[in-house]
């Protein structure tokens, strides 16, 4: 049979190193060779190669249209952000091709588009690939596909003026048990810059007043969001992916945290200029106070992917600078991490019912966050990382006392 004589059919990009796979930006070029190995001789009509970008949403809701009637509604929609076409082998004068027994390889080169394109991202509404594929005709044959995806990463370069800028924050409220007042409990806080890169520290700098009279505990979290988008409506995936907890906080007491340290786990950058796909972070600092609800101040993170510069900001405290340094990989944090709390158990109450009619219920995000393509730490080579929930190939030794901050 013909099928016998195709014993090779694949894909290989050109890669710096064999071993790790390549990763693209806007305006890179995209090189590499196609592969085929015959056992006999073996007549071919074409080998044509096609590369394609997507970003892709789609989910599904339940209606209700009467007592006794319910349907589906789907929700999908697409961007493009690449198609280019090229032949590979094809006669000029459409005759057919006689390749010899033996290996054959044919290069290919072609330039991702110089308008920004879209970091690669694989979620559960939605996500966003880029691939190469390639077809083989040949006479009396069915025609042999074969695919392969490619990593695209936007750079996002936190040594920029709107991402150098320090972000602070009050909020404060009126606790109420049933119908009476308990006192009042506020929040102050700020972080020295709003962009930073997995596996960096964040300085928290806070103030918890808290007049009431119950306990509270300040606690701080970074929450990542996903929003997917289609035909007017939205979708909301949220995780909390590193948490931060103080010291219980007596009634009519006041506590400052200067600089406790949040770490930032192997995450993927944020996603912002995507039509129907969003990946955005937040630090939220919070108080729970018993038998009423939350108090919770969130102030905004940008997850960038080149790390901050030595001399990038005066502003930025000497420990955020350890970005630019492999020190920051060994740097050892407060508390000994524990596993993340479920979104809903950090989210106000009043936040909860702003969002109940537009956000579906969260669900667990353990299944994406095991996506390699979403998580890159930077190493200078923008190499994934181990996933969040993998154990760390450079343990933290236990008895190395914290850098360049204060508790």
């Amino acid at each position: 049979m013909i099928f016998d004589k195709l014993k090779k059919f694949e894909i290989v990009f050109d890669s710096p190193e064999m071993d790790c796979p390549p990763v693209f930006s806007s305006g890179d070029v995209v090189s590499g060779k196609v592969v085929l190995e015959l056992s006999a001789e073996t007549k071919v009509e074409s080998l044509k190669l096609h590369a394609e970008g997507f970003a892709r949403v789609h989910w599904t809701e339940s209606r209700s249209a009467g007592s006794s009637t319910a349907y589906t509604q789907n929700y999908s929609d697409e961007v493009e952000y690449l198609n280019r076409r090229e032949v590979l082998l094809q006669a000029d004068n459409g005759e057919l091709t006689v390749l010899s027994a033996g290996r054959h390889e044919y290069p290919f080169s072609f330039q991702l588009p110089e308008e920004t394109l879209v970091t690669s991202f694989e979620g559960k509404h939605g996500s966003i690939r880029y691939w190469v594929k390639v077809k083989l005709h040949r006479p009396w044959a069915t025609v042999k596909k074969i695919k392969k995806e490619f990593t695209v990463i936007e750079p996002i370069d936190i040594n920029t003026p709107s991402l150098l800028a320090p972000q602070a924050g009050t909020k404060e409220k009126m606790a109420r048990i049933w119908y009476r007042n308990c006192g009042q409990v506020s929040i102050t806080a700020k972080i020295d810059r709003k962009g930073y890169t997995p596996g960096e520290v964040i300085p928290v700098f806070a103030e918890f007043d808290n007049s009431t009279s119950r306990s509270v505990v300040p606690k701080a979290y970074i929450t990542q969001t996903q929003t997917f988008l289609a035909r007017g409506t939205m979708k909301q995936k949220r995780a909390v992916v590193a948490t931060l907890s103080g010291d219980i906080l007596g009634a009519r007491r006041r506590e400052t945290w200067h600089g406790r340290a949040i770490k930032i786990p192997p995450v993927g950058p944020s996603i912002l200029q995507c039509r129907i796909i969003k990946v955005e972070y937040t630090l939220r600092v919070c108080v729970n106070v018993p038998g009423t609800s939350k108090l919770s101040l969130e102030l905004p993170l940008v997850m960038g992917t080149i790390p901050l510069h030595p001399f990038g900001s005066r502003t930025s405290s000497v420990s955020s600078q350890y970005s630019v340094n492999m020190e920051w990989l060994r740097m050892a944090i407060p508390e000994q991490p524990e596993p993340p709390p479920d979104y809903s158990s950090v989210v106000s109450d009043e936040d909860a019912v702003q969002s109940s009619t537009a956000v579906q219920p969260e669900e667990d995000l353990s299944g994406v966050l095991q996506r390699s393509l979403l998580a890159y730490v930077q190493e200078f080579r923008l190499r994934p990382p181990p996933v969040y929930s993998e154990v760390d190939p450079n343990p933290q030794p236990i008895t190395m006392r914290p850098r360049c901050m204060t508790y």
